[in-house]
């Protein structure tokens, strides 16, 4: 039920706009019930109107009598409301069709710029292969259900009134007797529904689980093959696969019992209407060939009665997948956005230091990172952090970029918390380097300028030049109209990150964190980033987190880290006369390097 009205609130939303559209499906769909449900009217006087015909012509004495205009009459409209109904059917798919396309087009943008605004702690907890599925399978099943069964909706509700209304007017009794297996076929069909909704749920969640260990699977190809997990690999589809497996046969079974099960009520209640009826015609006043045209009529009704429920229920599978997609787009468009505070503050630059105070941070509650650390940062100066895998470094690097907030504490840069000011100006202000690069699908300039889309041609060279890549670009056919995208193979891993240095170059960052940014190369490529790096470095404010701690030596600062506490902190030399964590950290890489 809550599912239900989530997905009433969302379809509201996004079909709201295309109210002069659906109301001329719905005044279509109410004349095409008005033609279906009157048409078994003109078939009955059909009947009655032939069999007065045939009583008077096999009888010599009226056979100069007998006619067949009222038979004629009735045939032409019966032919003439079932063009009617089809016309009207037509025109309603078609405007069904164009609401449907709009609707979901507007809903993928949507959901897009939904997760432009979004925290990044939700993409740090669900997989890329969930979020994706949102776009695709869960979209699919909405615009699918919109097209194909929302003029169904609309047409067998109506129909369905529209038949109650024309029956009890021909019939009051003969009515009763249609609609008495009533009672049965809702019970039934409840029982149903509540167990296919709890299965096809299921299928949604879990087609997204696979959808996701699909995607890692993939990103994760070369890790596989080189050591030898294929099997492994494949094991782990496997489960996930049969768990969609069991879950989509369950829900489907559940399902498809509904059609089958209203087309026997259907069939069932169709002979008790010939039963009834013709005893009821029998044992009447009415003349045989009223009795008879009576009977044809609700014969027509009968088997047209558990038409609107069995149509709803052939389509609620793909009704309860789109339902099911609604639930899962609205679990993102209810996320919280980034909290940017109104008339924010912003700063052209840092003028004297970064402070972190006292700050205290968990990605989960009652499960602390960081335990009020205190880093003091002047302007120009480079600090290092260091320490294992664990103590807070990318933490603090995450706070500083307020992808998430403090949870008690404060981040300042000028004696402002950073809580308060702009958003967009801080990130503007604020260049990250990360560990693994990421390029995007267009010209290698395009990915230089990817910050700064106005740049020209010069800052793009000059960028590329401070970062060392400018000669390599230049020695590519196409040079920086060179077509890339992220896993293009003519780029090293080394050259990549060269890009990323040249993107954060050209946006030219008052405060500059470099994340491991040279934790994945050899030894010579390294030297190529670190003397980028210097570039970039040069006159800014910045974090630089290490884990080879030769690359930090002249940092101005170095904070080592361990266990979200900060345990040392001075310059190299400093750190290393104190002979402490950090001095031994040093000399056992120093070993092994």
């Amino acid at each position: 039920m809550k599912d239900l009205k989530g997905a009433g609130r969302f379809f509201a939303h996004y079909l709201g706009k295309y109210w002069q559209k659906l109301s001329a499906v719905i005044l279509l769909t109410i004349m095409s019930t008005y033609f279906q449900v009157k048409a078994p009217v003109f078939m009955g006087h059909a009947f009655e109107d032939l069999a007065k015909y045939m009583q008077l012509y096999l009888n010599p004495a009226t056979r100069a009598t007998a006619t067949r205009t009222d038979f004629n009459h009735a045939i032409l409209n019966l032919i003439i409301f079932y063009i009617l109904i089809s016309a009207s059917m037509l025109i309603s798919s078609l405007l069904i069709s164009q609401v449907a396309g709009r609707s979901t087009g507007t809903m993928r943008i949507g959901l897009f710029r939904k997760m432009q605004r979004m925290k990044i702690s939700y993409f740090d907890t669900h997989s890329d292969g969930d979020i994706l599925s949102r776009y695709t399978s869960d979209l699919d099943n909405i615009f699918n259900a919109m097209n194909q069964a929302l003029f169904e909706v609309f047409n067998s509700v109506i129909l369905f009134v529209g038949m109650l209304i024309m029956m009890f007017r021909q019939n009051a009794t003969m009515a009763w007797i249609t609609i008495a297996t009533t009672p049965i076929a809702v019970i039934l069909a409840t029982i149903v529904i509540i167990k296919a909704e709890k299965y096809v749920n299921r299928q949604q969640d879990d087609v997204g689980k696979l959808n996701g260990y699909i995607n890692e699977q993939i990103t994760g190809q070369k890790v596989i093959i080189t050591n030898g997990l294929q099997e492994d690999s494949i094991n782990g589809f496997v489960k996930h696969n049969d768990q969609v497996k069991r879950t989509t046969f369950k829900g489907q079974a559940w399902s498809g019992i509904l059609y089958p099960l209203m087309q026997g009520m259907s069939l069932l209640n169709t002979a008790i209407v010939i039963f009834f009826g013709s005893w009821y015609v029998l044992n009447g006043s009415m003349s045989q060939a009223a009795g008879l045209g009576l009977v044809v009529i609700f014969v027509q009704y009968a088997q047209q009665y558990y038409q609107p429920i069995s149509s709803l229920t052939s389509l609620y599978s793909m009704i309860q997948l789109a339902i099911t997609g609604a639930r899962r787009i609205n679990e993102v468009r209810e996320q919280p956005d980034e909290v940017a505070p109104e008339n924010g503050k912003t700063f052209a630059g840092i003028d004297a230091k970064i402070n972190l105070k006292d700050v205290h941070f968990g990605y989960v509650p009652h499960k602390e990172i960081l335990h009020g650390i205190n880093i003091e940062v002047d302007k120009g100066q480079m600090v290092a952090l260091v320490g294992p895998t664990g103590s807070g470094k990318t933490t603090v690097m995450n706070l500083l970029n307020r992808f998430y907030d403090v949870d008690s504490g404060a981040i300042t840069f000028d004696d402002t918390d950073i809580r308060e000011m702009d958003l967009n100006n801080l990130r503007d202000n604020v260049g990250i380097v990360l560990q693994d690069p990421q390029l995007f699908s267009g010209t290698i300039a395009d990915n230089i300028k990817f910050g700064t889309p106005d740049a020209t041609e010069e800052e793009v060279f000059a960028a590329a030049r401070q970062a060392n890549i400018h000669d390599f670009i230049m020695s590519l056919p196409d040079g920086y109209q060179t077509q890339i995208d992220d896993d293009n193979s003519i780029f090293s891993a080394g050259q990549k990150q060269l890009m990323s240095i040249a993107r954060t170059i050209i946006t030219n960052p008052k405060l500059l964190i470099l994340d491991e940014a040279t934790s994945n190369v050899d030894t010579v490529t390294e030297a190529q980033i670190q003397a980028a790096m210097d570039n970039v470095i040069a006159g800014r404010t910045s974090f630089v987190i290490a884990h080879r701690l030769k690359t930090i030596l002249n940092a101005d600062k170095i904070v080592v880290l361990r266990d979200g506490e900060v345990i040392e902190e001075g310059s190299h030399k400093q750190l290393l006369a104190e002979k402490g964590f950090y001095s031994e950290l040093y000399h056992n890489q120093m070993v092994f390097e």
